[in-house]
């Protein structure tokens, strides 16, 4: 997910859109997952906000 996908869902700022990605990308660094700076794995992200993802 991009940023501006996460904004949508969280209906918050941009920066602080940003600031919640990198806090969950430090969490997968510590589990041995690669990252990207500015987005977020999809699946991580909904399980982290408790939302269902429907495909």
């Amino acid at each position: 997910m991009r940023v501006d996908e996460v904004t949508f869902e969280l209906g918050v700022p941009r920066p602080y859109a940003y600031k919640l990605i990198k806090k969950m990308n430090e969490e997968l660094n510590q589990t041995g997952c690669i990252t990207i700076p500015g987005r977020i794995d999809r699946n991580f992200f909904y399980e982290k906000f408790d939302m269902l993802l429907i495909k």
